[in-house]
């Protein structure tokens, strides 16, 4: 099929082979149920691009059920403007054995939460995703280690499942690309997700409305935890880290998924080139984001930690105290 103008030529995408892509097509056009799934946590490019894919998918006539595996199986408040989230379902409601699966943005099994079973039980996987630390568990890859955002990939599986774009998909990929690319200033920002940010636009989308649900609304209560969080921030050796507990958000009723912005204040740090601040989760388990000026790769490191991403942006889970999973991470950091 030719390519249509506007749409991004077939070679867009540099590590997927067009077998791969012939055979998701295939598989996708074949059936009649698909379980979709993103990972836990779910950040703007996950949720946005399995909604996404998940409007074509129904207006092929597709049954769709959709689902991240937390166990409070709630949609962070800065994503609840994102279309399509009627297609979402809870983890005890997903497909336990699904006959074909499609996980989005998740680098590992692991990352799949409360959905890992229905992922090992598939029938057929297929696995869309931009991280280089992807593990590769699909029976078809359709992995791009060099797109801005896992976005790109689901806009591409779109075009060539025939589908088109809306205001209510672009929407989607629209807040998968500003979120990855941190509104196109990170170094992953090609010429292409620029090219892909003009075809969106064109749909109509109000750019600035995205805008402020995105990094410009909070509740009085995130100030208070930011406070805290700053209150007891740590510059050691080239490493700025600070850490917010369950305490802390219990105290004005902020719910886990309202910490992300955090990051973003800490990594500004001049005298670091380095930043990490761990996350006290619903369960006790802290979940640690870190970010790089671009010197060291933070996935390697945090993939020794258990857990991945990208050289500028990863993450891990750990058990230990804040302290002491700093000092873990202080000590991979010198031999990085």
């Amino acid at each position: 099929m030719r390519d249509r103008p506007g749409r991004p030529a077939r070679s867009g995408s540099v590590t997927v082979s067009e077998d791969a892509w012939e055979r998701a097509v295939g598989l996708i056009s074949e059936a009649d149920e698909v379980a979709l799934a993103c990972h836990i946590s779910p950040d703007g490019d996950a949720l946005g691009s399995m909604l996404a894919v998940g409007f074509v998918l129904r207006s092929m006539g597709k049954r769709v059920a959709a689902s991240f595996g937390d166990h409070d199986f709630t949609v962070p408040r800065l994503l609840r403007f994102l279309p399509g989230q009627d297609m979402l379902v809870p983890p005890d409601r997903y497909p336990a054995e699904p006959d074909l699966m499609i996980t989005f943005d998740s680098p590992s099994i692991a990352r799949l939460g409360l959905l890992e079973g229905s992922v090992r039980r598939a029938r057929t996987l297929i696995v869309v995703d931009h991280h280089p630390s992807n593990e590769g568990f699909g029976t078809v890859d359709l992995i791009d280690a060099r797109a801005a955002a896992t976005a790109m990939l689901a806009e591409q599986l779109i075009y060539r499942l025939g589908g088109s774009l809306d205001r209510d998909i672009a929407t989607c990929l629209y807040a998968g690309l500003v979120t990855d690319t941190g509104s196109f200033r990170h170094s992953s920002t090609s010429p292409a997700a620029h090219q892909m940010a003009a075809r969106l636009v064109a749909t109509g989308l109000h750019t600035d409305e995205i805008a402020r649900e995105l990094w410009d609304r909070a509740p009085f209560g995130y100030l208070k935890v930011l406070a805290a969080a700053l209150g007891r921030v740590t510059l050691d050796d080239g490493l700025v880290w600070t850490y917010v507990t369950r305490v802390d958000r219990a105290a004005y009723g902020l719910p886990y998924t309202e910490l992300e912005g955090i990051i973003d204040v800490v990594r500004r740090t001049d005298e670091a080139d380095v930043a990490a601040v761990l996350k006290e989760d619903d369960q006790g388990a802290w979940q640690v984001s870190t970010r790089s000026k671009g010197r060291i790769d933070v996935a390697h490191v945090c993939a020794a930690l258990g857990g991945g991403g990208h050289h500028n942006a990863a993450g891990f889970t750990s058990y230990d105290s804040p302290e002491a999973t700093m000092a873990k991470f202080r000590a991979l950091l010198r031999e990085a």
